[in-house]
């Protein structure tokens, strides 16, 4: 193979070669999930949601539903449990984990019920016809106070706290005890998710016959969670076929969250009897799919007084939220050889506490455990330099790991393959003109300005040991269950008689290049033209070769899928160069491809076309010599020997290779927005051998991008009932290009010796590295206002609006006080022409009513203070039907009254309290005035504080024009006096 793995270490791969992929993907013509075809006979699928994070299920009536026409079936957690068993636990704990609720909710948006229609516009309004009475329980959400004392939320188990770890290296107690200081940091990293433009979609059928499901779904696996999905399905895995399109629009690991819809979906096909199509909408994706983790992290350094640390004690959290679901906690546990990040530390202990709260279960995220690890150390890195009175950069380069300690092991038993940290960090700073922004700083804070400088450094691991995870086990745990270990990749090339090479890779791409990647190293390989060579990377587990690891997942593509492929490549350019010896003469080990032929080395003369030489294998194998295989296939599996199972001692090579990135930034604060600019930005990376320049670039940008958002806009919000109140793009803010600064990108390279190619991960780096950079660089800035305070992610206005201001801190234990779920408040008045009596009269009349409020469908008087209606309201984009009860109290006819009332639907609750006042003019007519409170729950309150407060000024608007048509008012058209009560409403 030293051949084929030679043509990445003389750079001859071409550089420039312009993507395969994209001339599909810019004209509109590649194909997506949803684009596959469904055939015939195929139902939509609408799933009903929980609008509560944690509540008994008392009852759930069906019957309206299933009576639409149109609707196939209405399955709920009962039903897809007698054909299915619980989802496995990622550790050993006594929890069941269905893909739907059965008897308890656990968080806003599990399943609660589906709906199978001849289309998806039938089954969103069967929804509307289910009925759920709910016992609300008090929801746990801090995951501090579940890992104390806390009622569980899984009744089997004694508290949530669900596992707890502690490890051991070196000795800590003895470097804490000769250290010159010790310094601490606490952390809270949020949850918050990368956004992929294509949400989840599963295409599920059922063959009675076979017992086998059929799945077509954007999932960007299939690794691991294959057998998972099998075994929840109570099938043997040869009777699940899981396909992939060729083209995912994003994933970013949150794909990865789309197995247990899998399973319901071909629960529900198999129930149903008929094919199944679900495709999650936007509301669904930010409310009910995967997030990252949030964590509390206490790290405490044994330091020196000049900087140096000998020992780091972690104390993680770790917040899985509702269901400690597969591959959790991957997220805790990836990085566990790399908590000492680029830093040559020899003592380390770590608790590791995981605990569930009512919120949706996590999944895997981009840079997934990095970017938690990293806020945690690069801040006590900073605060260390802080507290010590020292330059941030020479803390950094005098605990770097030596350029001759290489390969490195670090203190938890990871080995770093290669690099020089030192040389990449002078660069950086050399080329990245470092000293300059230290001078832009002096003269911002001359002026008065508010201006602060970053660094951080970061290790990217990549190619995920498939045994990193059994390090959440005991040894003895471990010695139960087997080893677990590897990173095996798995790709497939065959020769067809035109002489064309087609290359079946084991990883799904969400835009990376694979395909343009592999065919450039495929025809560098056969001496062909590139576009002789085609690279499938749609997926099928029943007829491609792929294993447990295979997916799109740790940036593992250009490190370990590729060697698959220069494997399978060696071995068939083997099998071709015998084919050549015996029609051109020579030996086998002479035989050169160039240019679409085969010649022999000593004999250039003697040649054979690649054309003729391919056709030769398919139309004439028995003109070659006896014993001569023909060269039409060959299949190859790699794994890397070095990624061994932990040992007794926990030590793990949780990762096969490990590029370096440094990074420093400056930004500038506005004194008066608190609006946080970037004001230059430079990023250094030792990703090893680069394979495609473009690409890389593209990988660090998009990165770069999603890591501004986590820094300064993202978060998934709950509130203290629960709610999820970042359920649109209006609440949850992803940047835009408006958002995302310019990028300064500097390179070394050093070529892992560990893979084929020389390569290492750089797609997940700045989502780990540059979050921590930014808030470096807003503590620099806000020093010493910040004082003992620190930073909470995502950096709004309003947090550094608070850090800015000099009031004091709130005393600690204060709570602030929060309404249930989404607040909404307002004050109004209307005119009509109609006298203060005859509105009173309308407002108590059921059947007058309901021709006045917006979308009723009935108005019922149930007792002389108390109405009931059934009414369809739409917020933004969501709109649904909800069954309302309204009491009235404190009547002073024809003056007043007080309404309260609650309202319960498919896609959430709401309760509320209103005043009505009815003033007679002096001119004749009536002023209506009104004053409400209301919190909303459930899904629509995830739309979003702006677009609420809208929908309820339009609601209202439009019932009160209403209410003055049926009054009789004869003033200026409803319109104008719409616009005007619009107008008028606070």
């Amino acid at each position: 193979m030293d051949e084929v793995a030679a043509i990445f270490g003389q750079g001859s791969l071409h550089q420039d070669r312009l993507r395969v992929e994209d001339a599909a993907l810019l004209t509109g013509r590649a194909s997506f999930f949803d684009d596959v075809a469904t055939g015939p006979f195929c139902c939509h699928a609408s799933i009903l949601r929980s609008p509560h994070a944690h509540a008994d299920i008392l009852e759930i009536r069906t019957e309206s539903a299933a009576a639409i026409p149109g609707v196939r079936a209405v399955l709920t957690g009962s039903d897809v449990s007698q054909v299915t068993v619980p989802l496995m636990v990622g550790v050993k704990v006594p929890i069941e984990c269905w893909p739907i609720a059965t008897d308890r909710v656990r968080y806003v948006g599990e399943p609660v019920a589906i709906v199978l229609a001849e289309d998806r516009y039938v089954a969103e309004d069967a929804l509307e016809q289910i009925e759920v009475r709910y016992k609300q329980r008090a929801p746990v959400l801090d995951p501090e106070a579940a890992a104390e004392e806390s009622t569980p939320i899984h009744p089997c188990l004694n508290s949530n706290l669900s596992a707890e770890r502690r490890f051991h290296y070196g000795d800590c107690e003895a470097a804490f005890a000769a250290a010159d200081r010790e310094v601490s940091i606490t952390v809270q990293y949020p949850r918050n998710a990368c956004t992929p433009i294509e949400t989840y979609g599963v295409h599920a059928s059922y063959d009675p016959f076979e017992d086998a499901f059929e799945v077509t779904a954007n999932f960007q696996g299939p690794f691991s969670i294959h057998p998972v999905i099998a075994r929840a399905l109570k099938v043997p895995g040869n009777r699940l076929q899981l396909r992939t399109p060729e083209n995912s629009g994003g994933s970013f690991g949150v794909k990865q969250g789309v197995f247990p819809y899998i399973v319901l979906m071909a629960a529900a096909s198999r129930l149903a009897g008929v094919p199944v199509k679900w495709v999650e909408d936007r509301l669904e994706h930010l409310m009910a799919s995967v997030s990252a983790t949030n964590r509390v992290v206490t790290l405490r350094a044994a330091v020196s007084d000049d900087g140096r640390i000998s020992a780091l004690d972690w104390d993680q959290i770790e917040d899985v939220g509702a269901y400690l679901r597969a591959p959790e906690p991957a997220t805790l546990y990836r990085m566990h050889g790399n908590l000492c990040g680029a830093y040559d530390i020899a003592n380390l202990t770590v608790r590791n506490r995981i605990v569930m709260t009512n919120k949706t279960p996590t999944g895997l995220n981009r840079g997934f455990g990095g970017p938690q690890v990293y806020f945690a150390l690069e801040r006590l890195m900073h605060r260390i330099a802080e507290t010590l009175e020292l330059d941030p950069v020479d803390v950094i380069r005098r605990n770097l790991i030596a350029s001759d300690a290489f390969p490195y092991l670090t203190a938890s038993g990871t080995t770093y393959d290669s690099g020089n940290y030192t040389e990449a960090l002078e660069c950086a700073l050399r080329d990245g003109g470092y000293r300059a922004l230290v001078d832009r700083r002096s003269q911002a804070r001359a002026e008065g300005r508010i201006y602060g400088i970053g660094i951080a450094a970061a290790v990217e691991p990549s190619v995920s040991n498939m045994g990193y995870l059994a390090t959440a086990l005991t040894p003895e745990e471990r010695k139960k269950a087997g080893p677990k270990n590897g990173a095996q990749s798995a790709a497939t090339i065959s020769v067809d008689p035109s002489g064309t090479l087609t290359v079946q890779i084991d990883s799904v791409p969400q835009g990376q290049g694979h395909r343009t990647v592999a065919s450039v190293a495929v025809a560098e390989i056969f001496g062909l033209e590139s576009d002789d060579i085609r690279v499938v990377s749609g997926l099928d587990t029943a007829k491609d070769a792929w294993s447990i690891a295979a997916g799109n997942y740790s940036s593992r593509f250009a490190a370990a899928s590729m060697g698959a492929v220069l494997l399978a490549a060696d071995r068939l350019r083997e099998r071709l160069a015998l084919m050549a010896a015996d029609l051109v003469g020579g030996a086998a080990d002479q035989i050169v491809f160039e240019a679409g032929q085969a010649f022999c080395r000593n004999a250039p003369g003697k040649k054979i076309s690649f054309v003729r030489l391919a056709s030769t294998g398919h139309w004439a194998p028995g003109t070659l010599e006896p014993g001569t295989v023909p060269a039409l296939r060959e299949t190859a599996f790699w794994s890397p020997p070095e990624l061994t199972a932990p040992t007794p001692e926990d030590g793990i090579n949780s990762s096969l290779c490990h590029a370096f990135i440094f990074d420093f930034c400056g930004v500038e604060i506005d004194p008066v927005t608190a609006k946080i600019r970037i004001d230059r930005y430079v990023t250094m990376h030792d990703c090893g051998t680069i394979l495609h320049e473009g690409m890389v670039e593209g990988q660090i940008r998009g990165a770069f991008a999603q890591a501004v958002g986590a820094a300064l806009f993202e978060e998934y919000a709950y509130g203290p009932d629960g709610a999820f109140l970042a359920g649109t793009l209006a609440d949850y803010l992803v940047p835009t290009v408006n958002e995302i600064p310019p990028l300064d990108i500097l390179h070394i390279s050093t070529p892992s010796p560990m893979t084929p190619t020389g390569a290492k991960g750089v797609g997940e780096g700045n989502c780990m590295s540059t979050p921590v950079c930014i808030a470096n660089a807003v503590a620099d800035a806000l020093s010493p206002k910040l004082g003992s305070r620190d930073l909470t992610l995502p950096l709004s206005e309003a947090k550094i609006a608070e850090l800015l201001s000099d009031e004091p801190e709130a005393p600690d234990g204060a709570v602030p006080t929060v309404r249930p779920g989404r607040g909404l408040s307002g004050t109004g008045k209307a005119h009509v022409a109609a006298e203060p009596q005859k509105i009173w009269d309308l407002l108590m009349d059921a059947d007058q009513l309901a021709a006045v409020i917006p979308g009723a469908h009935s108005v019922a008087k149930t007792s002389v203070n108390e109405f009931r209606a059934d009414v369809t309201l739409g917020v933004g984009p969501v709109k649904g039907r909800y069954r309302v009860t309204v009491g009235l109290s404190e009547l002073d006819p024809p003056r007043s009254v007080i309404l309260s009332g609650q309202a319960n639907g498919a896609l959430g609750t709401g309760e509320g309290v209103g005043r009505v006042t009815l003033t007679p003019l002096p001119n004749g007519g009536t002023e209506i005035g009104y004053s409400y409170e209301a919190q909303v729950g459930g899904k629509v309150a995830a739309v979003g504080g702006r677009l609420l407060d809208g929908a309820a000024k339009i609601i209202i608007g439009q019932f009160f024009a209403a209410l003055g048509r049926k009054a009789g008012d004869t003033q200026s058209g409803w319109r104008k006096r719409l616009l005007a009560l619009l107008g008028g409403r606070s």
